[in-house]
């Protein structure tokens, strides 16, 4: 198999694992972004300094930071910031599993902003792939105890909305930084991803750490109390994107993010083994549906 392929299975279960810790700390301890400020406030000054050891180590320069750059760059950051918000809250409405899944409709709307951003195509065939992963979503979207409903009431609730929101942030995120990592000028492909994801994670410590400062006094020195679990988010966060990032500069987001639905595997799992949570045989019906679609989108594009 292609190394890319190596990468983002290893980043599926590492940010499965940073899931896993975030939920712990969302459970009581700290606010969505509390949590999600931990994985960047954490992982920055790893990044940075894998960053200068790998450009020293291999005598490469630094390339230069164009506009371009800055800008895929900023957007991603941002989006990848209020996409991880919005799974923490998932968190508090459906289980485990479930919330990945929610989370992972990524894979199928960063083919739509790839072709509107990167200029990707869709076949028909995967056309069709992204219409029954649609099917998957409306079926976990149901609300949970809820009986017989509605479509409409199958879509529009609020664990349905937060899972939808956070993937095509997810989407964008993955698109923002392929597109930062294509924009430099110099380096090989891991030097190009390390360089991005350091400026990436101290740009998103920077904004989310100003944000908490001003709206919620206090959570930083929680984030800091909670060192334990915190950093350890910090840790599994730098394994998880270097390898995506890696992966996203050798590879199309759309094949990155399809190969990462391992992530289902490894949190369902994590949802039956270490949170002790049920899955109702409708929410796997809605996984396996959604899985098969991904899989179809593997084959057609």
């Amino acid at each position: 198999m292609d190394a890319w392929i190596y990468l983002t299975l290893a980043a599926g279960l590492a940010l499965t694992l940073r899931f896993m810790l975030q939920k712990v700390l969302a459970g009581g301890r700290l606010s969505a972004a509390g949590a999600t400020f931990a994985r960047f406030v954490y992982s920055a000054p790893l990044v940075a300094l894998v960053a200068f050891t790998y450009s020293q180590a291999t005598a490469q320069v630094r390339p230069g930071l164009s506009v371009e750059f800055w800008a895929y760059a900023m957007v991603g950051g941002v989006s990848q910031i209020l996409a991880t918000i919005l799974v923490v809250l998932l968190f508090s409405h459906r289980n485990f599993a479930v919330g990945i899944t929610f989370k992972k409709t990524e894979v199928l709307l960063s083919v739509i902003v790839s072709a509107l951003v990167l200029g990707e195509g869709v076949s028909a065939p995967g056309l069709v792939a992204i219409l029954m992963g649609l099917v998957g979503v409306i079926l976990l979207s149901d609300p949970p105890g809820g009986g017989p409903g509605t479509w409409l009431r199958r879509i529009a609730n609020r664990p349905a909305g937060l899972g939808l929101a956070s993937g095509l942030f997810f989407a964008i995120s993955g698109v923002g930084y392929r597109g930062a990592s294509l924009s430099l000028s110099s380096g090989d492909a891991f030097q190009r991803a390390i360089v991005t994801l350091a400026f990436v994670t101290a740009f998103q410590t920077i904004v989310l750490g100003t944000w908490l400062l001003l709206r919620r006094p206090g959570e930083i020195g929680r984030v800091f109390r909670s060192w334990r679990v915190s950093s350890l988010v910090g840790l599994t966060s730098m394994a998880g994107s270097t390898c995506l990032f890696t992966a996203f500069t050798l590879q199309k987001v759309g094949y990155v993010n399809a190969v990462g639905q391992v992530e289902l595997i490894f949190s369902l799992l994590a949802s039956a083994l270490v949170f002790r949570e049920t899955i109702s045989r409708r929410e796997l019906l809605g996984v396996g549906i959604l899985g098969l679609s991904i899989v179809m989108l593997v084959l057609v594009t």
